[in-house]
């Protein structure tokens, strides 16, 4: 079965719209992941400043 011009830049069009969504989420979840890091480590600094000398070593 041979496809026609039109269905062949369909095709390509639906792909490279794939392939954007795709993008898009694995930067969505790296930029997520990221932040969560950023605010844990903040978190455990501030939590670190507060504690009494000596405690946790």
């Amino acid at each position: 079965m041979r496809l026609t011009p039109e269905q062949l830049s369909s095709r390509k069009r639906r792909n490279l719209a794939i392939a954007g969504a795709l993008v898009a989420f694995i930067v969505l979840v790296f930029a997520t992941t990221l932040l969560r890091m950023k605010a844990n480590m903040d978190e455990r600094q501030a939590a670190a400043a507060a504690a009494p000398a000596g405690y946790g070593e």
